[in-house]
């Protein structure tokens, strides 16, 4: 199995993140267990600011915060200069909670409601990535009536849409998010733009996808948006001063996983723009994108307990560990791939391919259908890597489980980022209605 981070196996053969031994994290903290690779998080943007020439002011980075956010998330992001994208009112609060500085938090979402919208104002955030006409209008409107000129980007769907292998340049039109480039939407967006009050127009941004591995999507996604970018300059005059590429870079999962090189998506997207820029005879502009799977997923692990173990003769052998879609939804919504290792087994060999379980009560409750570990037993201490992103951020209580804790190691140190919940905070929001309790 890849090591990721700060992993090691000690001297006693057990597994270590952040110098921590993981077999002490579960005993002191308990299982299910998030653990994040502060060095690892730390190392991730810094690879990101390096490759966009951030510190040259050719770029910048937006971490997207729908993988993973807490406040002492916030407070990582806000240490290495990486901006911070927010898609709600709740991750917006979580922000502002934390001290993140406003002028570099980006609010996307495609519904973004009248509360949503004030709240965001009157934090006087750096930019609003518009949705759509009716956002476009309902923003322009609140804020006009505060007297002040909210800074907007203009999210497109530009036609494209990139997967692991393949894209797609035509037909990829069918989307909730942004306003559609090959129907001429985007053009008459930033044409009502224009016309309305209280708008201050900065730029562009498109997504076309995640988990990507190659580079061509990023290239044509870079020129078709240039292409926009001129066209809105001579129908309106207004410069597209901003172009947001969104996120989407791949991470290693498993062995059929093959990420490139930060440095390499950076060098398509620079290139493409830059000839892009000087073909079309339009200002360069600065280049921003949203990594957020591929900054917090291989900087955290999830730990388990190893609790009841059966075998199906000539079948499978089902290894349950006391977590699995409540915590780590992804295997069950999407056919997301994992490996495994065993903390407390670390230095020993594989002898055997085992499906791992969770404990809900759902067949579908499967982290890993083969994962190949030395010989398993009840109360070893199982870790899935790479689960940093859209672990925490989609858990839910299903079946009444308490979502995990959460630590940050660093250097021999584990600090709680996340409580863990228990009973009490499962019937926090019960209420019982009062003609039931006179019963």
């Amino acid at each position: 199995m890849h090591l990721h981070g700060t992993m090691h196996i000690d001297a006693k053969g057990h597994l270590t993140i952040g110098g921590c031994s993981v077999v002490e994290l579960a005993r002191e903290f308990g299982t299910p267990l998030y653990i994040f690779d502060e060095d690892c998080i730390r190392d991730n943007c810094r690879k990101f600011i390096r490759a966009f020439a951030v510190e040259e002011g050719l770029g910048k980075v937006i971490y997207a915060g729908k993988a993973f956010l807490t406040m002492a998330m916030c407070r990582i992001i806000a240490d290495e200069g990486l901006g911070l994208d927010v898609v709600s009112g709740g991750e917006l609060y979580t922000a502002l909670a934390a001290g993140f500085p406003v002028e570099n938090i980006y609010f996307h979402g495609n519904n973004k409601s009248y509360a949503e919208i004030c709240q965001a104002l009157e934090a006087g955030i750096g930019r609003f990535v518009v949705d759509n006409f009716a956002e476009l209008e309902l923003l322009s409107r609140l804020s006009a009536e505060r007297g002040v000129k909210a800074p907007v980007i203009l999210r497109v769907t530009p036609g494209i849409e990139a997967h692991t292998h393949d894209y797609i340049r035509t037909g990829q039109i069918d989307s909730k998010f942004g306003f559609t480039l090959p129907n001429g939407q985007a053009l008459a967006a930033a044409k009502r733009l224009k016309e309305l009050p209280g708008l201050e127009f900065k730029g562009l941004h498109c997504h076309i996808g995640s988990q990507i591995f190659e580079l061509e999507p990023y290239r044509l996604a870079a020129t078709v948006m240039m292409e926009l970018a001129a066209a809105i300059k001579e129908a309106t005059g207004l410069i597209t001063s901003e172009l947001d590429l969104g996120g989407g870079f791949g991470i290693y999962y498993t062995a059929e996983d093959h990420p490139q090189p930060i440095g390499a998506y950076a060098e398509t997207i620079f290139t493409a723009v830059e000839e892009a820029a000087r073909n079309l005879k339009i200002p360069r502009p600065l280049i921003i994108v949203e990594p957020g799977r591929s900054i917090v997923g291989p900087a955290g692990s999830t730990a388990y307990t190893v609790g009841t173990i059966k075998e199906i003769p000539g079948v499978r052998k089902y290894v349950a560990v006391d977590g699995g879609m409540a915590d780590n939804i992804r295997p069950a919504l999407y056919g997301a791939k994992y490996e495994a290792i065993l903390a407390n087994k670390a230095d020993r060999s594989v002898v055997e391919k085992v499906a791992i379980t969770g404990k809900c009560c759902e067949s579908g409750d499967m982290l890993i259908w083969e994962a190949e570990l030395p010989q398993v037993e009840t109360g070893d201490i199982l870790v899935i890597p790479c689960t940093g992103a859209y672990g925490y951020a989609m858990s839910s209580n299903y079946n009444r489980l308490g979502r995990p804790a959460a630590v940050l190691v660093k250097d021999g140190t584990a600090d709680l980022i996340l409580k863990r919940e228990d009973y009490n905070d499962l019937l926090r929001n019960d209420v019982i209605p009062h003609r039931l309790v006179c019963r």
